[in-house]
């Protein structure tokens, strides 16, 4: 199943998980409303693909001075302007290839000052056949890099259905 990351975290905040607010855009003119309903002053417009590394990534109609799928803004004039370039152009990271994914929607969400960053996944572990949890105490935007460079720093534990469900009853 892919969901994108504003359906995730409603269906986290469903369960009572603190989530920061936000809201989605799926049309240009959404963006300014959007952008009020949140406290601000600060801003995350994010590129909505299912793909990682979004905010590392490149538009293909936008010079290669463009900033990437997930911007700061400190205003909602800037909201807006991020708005206007994102929807509607290819996105290309390094999970999506060169053809890259057309963003049809954003998540405008409520900016935040990150004390600590921390990374999770739930996924199907290939190697196991079985849905496993990633976490990582080293963020989520460079968890390819730590991967590749400290391993260690990253803990995969593979859930055993079976034994869960014993636990439940």
């Amino acid at each position: 199943m892919n969901i994108h990351e504003y359906q995730a975290k409603e269906l986290l905040k469903s369960y009572g998980a603190p989530v920061a607010d936000g809201v989605p855009v799926f049309e240009k003119g959404e963006a300014e409303a959007a952008a009020k309903q949140l406290p601000g002053p600060l801003y995350v417009v994010k590129s909505q693909i299912h793909a990682g590394g979004r905010g590392k990534g490149k538009f293909t109609e936008l010079g290669a001075d463009a900033k990437g799928g997930v911007r700061l803004a400190k205003s909602v004039e800037e909201v807006v302007a991020h708005t206007n370039e994102m929807l509607g152009n290819t996105l290309v990271t390094k999970q999506t290839g060169p053809a890259g994914k057309q963003v049809n929607r954003l998540y405008i969400e409520d900016g935040a000052d990150i004390d600590r960053e921390l990374y999770l996944s739930i996924l199907i572990d290939r190697t196991v056949g079985r849905p496993a949890f990633v976490v990582s105490t080293e963020g989520g935007m460079d968890i390819e890099a730590v991967a590749e460079e400290t391993p260690e720093k990253i803990l995969t534990l593979a859930i055993d259905r079976r034994r869960a469900l014993r636990l439940t009853t």
